[in-house]
């Protein structure tokens, strides 16, 4: 959106919105732009500058910019307006504790609710996740990451855990690949999830809860000692043998 967000770079004009539904359809475009990443952390969101790229008039962008605000993906400021939301280091590491407790619970709930073709599922996605790692492709190993870890949630056959964890993930979804550099090395995160399915394997509730949550512990405790997450965001993780500390 050139002018309503001053991206550099960007050619591709937004699709103009021409639908009965305005707030709706302003509402997804840009919540998608935001989960991708393309409207980052930090962007201005200028409301009269949606309008006139949108071809819209201002309501339905202030209405819109009002539900992302409400799900925590856009901050509005008194007399500043409207900017895409971003994580403080403080807030980084709250939502890491909240993502702890709410996937340790959902592991809990779905160990005994789990198929075989749900872990034969889970050992797929760890597969993936080994062959993206060795060949260093970390959007590809995120994506499969992220898969194992939403089938414990879906599950878990628990709907408002399913829908808070939902919200929580658009917040830190695109900090989530960025975050394994808080990790050392992909493989380091291959392993973590082996000894994972393991325990699901044997149908031990527990230890999968306690590997799970010393997994997601990481990068708040090096986050907590460091303050790394800033420096992290614009860094890609580590391959194997590679370290991420300077």
């Amino acid at each position: 959106m050139a002018d309503a967000v001053d991206r550099a770079g960007e050619a591709t004009r937004p699709p103009v919105v021409r639908n009965q539904t305005l707030r709706q359809q302003v509402f997804e475009y840009l919540r998608e732009e935001i989960l991708s990443n393309r409207l980052e952390p930090g962007t201005e969101l200028n409301e009269l500058a949606l309008s006139r790229e949108l071809e819209v008039s201002r309501g339905p962008v202030r209405e819109a910019l009002g539900s992302l605000a409400s799900e925590g993906l856009v901050k509005i400021t008194p007399r500043r307006g409207a900017t895409v939301a971003a994580l403080t280091p403080d807030e980084f590491v709250g939502a890491y504790q909240v993502r702890e407790a709410l996937e340790t619970l959902a592991i809990r709930l779905a160990v005994p609710r789990l198929q075989e073709d749900d872990i034969d599922r889970l050992r797929e996605l760890h597969q993936t996740m080994v062959e993206e790692a060795e060949r260093g492709e970390v959007n590809e190993f995120f994506a499969a990451n992220a898969a194992f870890h939403r089938l414990f949630v879906d599950r878990s056959a628990n709907r408002k855990l399913q829908e808070i964890y939902g919200l929580l993930m658009d917040q830190m979804g695109r900090y989530l690949a960025r975050s394994l550099a808080l990790r050392g090395t992909l493989a380091k995160s291959v392993a973590e999830h082996a000894a994972i399915l393991e325990a699901i394997s044997d149908r031990d509730a527990e230890r999968a809860a306690r590997l799970l949550a010393e997994h997601i512990e990481v990068p708040q405790r090096v986050e907590e000692g460091t303050g790394e997450h800033a420096i992290a965001a614009d860094e890609p993780p580590a391959r194997e043998g590679e370290s991420t500390e300077p």
